[in-house]
């Protein structure tokens, strides 16, 4: 049976799909792990998101495991959400100064009913999900590879207009060929959703696509971790309405929880570049999650110290371009 706190990242289809990356892939303790090496030099990085809550017999571990594969320092990034002034107290253990996942979400709960979750939504929401549906925007799945290939020209056009980072092409088809859902349209067979699996969610308008989302199911949640969408025709709302599709999927199929994959800490500054996402989130009253963050296992101090130095002024060279 299938631990339902487990997240897609920990799956094996996961893992399966960043070993097809070139990555190495190691599991050990209930946790996996990925180690990436440094260009031009003996040494790697372990990178363990989602994993379970870190203990010393998870550390010592950790330590050996880290040893043999030359890390300079692990990142442990639990799914476990903070509860009043939760601290960890492990030696060498210490807050990432680069987190790669962020440290909120937004959780919401599918057990409601339809009604129930429209009167929480923010009122301008309810509003542009009307007025989308009113236009003839249409959602549905779409798991083609025609479908497949507008959300990657959708994606190059977001980040282009966004100026975000984004994963490459080759890691998108990767990802979709290792986890595309292969059974028909919604069936509700909770069986099924003891593998990770991915769904391709299409907004339509005019017979064009206008918004792309790649979903993820896992256990007894939904999970919205890619999406894309056109700059044509934003008078229509296609987004909001797929958000709202969205979470009627998410119903159908049984599942009780939705976590849309990250959001801004309370009291976001308005100037930061995902506040309009985040507030796009927000409006549909889930649950404001935060985690535990992002830490450190360092396992060489003096080239750790040596790489944040050198990762930092990487960055700065990177937003200068």
């Amino acid at each position: 049976m299938i631990n339902k706190n487990l997240h897609p990242l920990q799956s094996e289809e996961w893992g399966l799909f960043r070993g097809k990356t070139g990555v190495k892939v190691v599991k050990t303790y209930n946790l996996q792990l990925t180690i990436h090496p440094i260009p031009h030099t003996k040494y790697t990085i372990g990178y363990a998101p989602k994993g379970p809550d870190i203990n010393k017999k998870m550390l010592d571990t950790l330590f050996t495991i880290g040893n043999k594969e030359n890390c300079i320092f692990i990142q442990l990034e639990p799914n476990v959400e903070k509860r009043g002034n939760k601290k960890y107290n492990f030696k060498n253990l210490v807050s990432s100064s680069r987190p790669l996942l962020t440290k909120y979400t937004f959780v919401l709960d599918l057990t409601k009913s339809e009604e129930e979750l429209l009167k929480n939504m923010h009122s301008k929401t309810r509003y542009n999900i009307k007025l989308a549906e009113k236009k003839g925007v249409k959602i549905f799945e779409d798991n083609s590879d025609n479908a497949f290939e507008e959300y990657l020209r959708l994606t190059k056009e977001t980040t282009q207009r966004q100026k975000f980072y984004a994963h490459s092409e080759k890691y998108h088809r990767l990802m979709w060929e290792t986890l595309k859902n292969q059974k028909s349209k919604i069936k509700n067979q909770k069986s099924d959703y003891d593998k990770l699996t991915a769904h391709l969610l299409v907004a339509k308008y005019k017979s064009e696509i206008l918004v792309a989302w790649i979903l993820f199911i896992l256990g007894d949640t939904l999970y919205y971790p890619y999406g894309a969408s056109s700059s044509k025709y934003k008078e229509v709302m296609a987004s909001n309405l797929m958000m709202w599709e969205t979470i009627k999927f998410g119903k159908k199929l049984g599942l009780k929880k939705f976590d849309m994959w990250g959001a801004l800490g309370p009291n976001p500054n308005d100037k930061d570049p995902f506040y309009g996402f985040h507030k796009f989130k927000e409006g549909y009253g889930a649950r404001h999650v935060e985690f535990v963050g992002s830490y450190d296992y360092i396992l060489n101090k003096k080239l750790y110290v040596i790489y944040n130095i050198l990762n930092n002024l990487r960055w700065i060279i990177l937003k200068l371009k």
